[in-house]
């Protein structure tokens, strides 16, 4: 009987302190600039941080779109989940996705975001990897959802990051 009851009031009290993505995750999805930040915090850390696919999966809408584009700008896109694909069959590494600048445009419920980034092994140290984000996102259900994200880096060839920094 103090087995069941033990039991009971385990899976009680388990129930009610067990948090959902929804109360867990709130503060990442509660404006743009949150849902912005989360976008970088849950691909930034070092290889002994665990990878924060339940997150990153929370602040993105159901058949979010990845898009990438390569030196010569042709695209290739994919599903989020597709994305986690090559990230689970590597070790992970040091990799961190500093915000170098945002722009945000927003008409009630949906915001267009540019994002310039730099890519670093220590977030300490500045690195010459540079991107540019296009972030598309809509407002419901009382939070912010990622639809879609494309991203172009910077080259020789293509000086997209400096242009976005210097331009007003």
């Amino acid at each position: 009987m103090k087995n069941i009851l033990f039991a009971i009031t385990f899976i009680i009290s388990s129930s009610i302190l067990a948090q959902t993505n929804d109360e867990k995750y709130a503060d990442d999805v509660k404006s743009v600039e949150a849902i912005i930040n989360a976008y970088y915090d849950v691909v930034s850390g070092s290889s002994k941080d665990p990878w924060q696919f339940e997150r990153d999966k929370h602040i993105h809408a159901n058949n979010a779109v990845i898009t990438r584009l390569n030196e010569d700008g042709k695209a290739v896109s994919h599903s989020l989940e597709a994305e986690y694909i090559p990230l689970g069959l590597l070790p992970k590494e040091d990799f961190y996705e500093k915000e170098l600048k945002r722009k945000v445009s927003q008409f009630g419920n949906i915001a267009q975001v540019w994002s310039a980034f730099e890519i670093r092994t220590d977030p300490k140290i500045q690195s010459n990897i540079r991107g540019l984000n296009s972030i598309q996102l809509h407002y419901e259900k009382g939070r912010w959802w990622i639809d879609s994200w494309t991203c172009e880096m910077e080259s020789d060839k293509n000086t997209l990051v400096s242009d976005f920094l210097n331009k007003e």
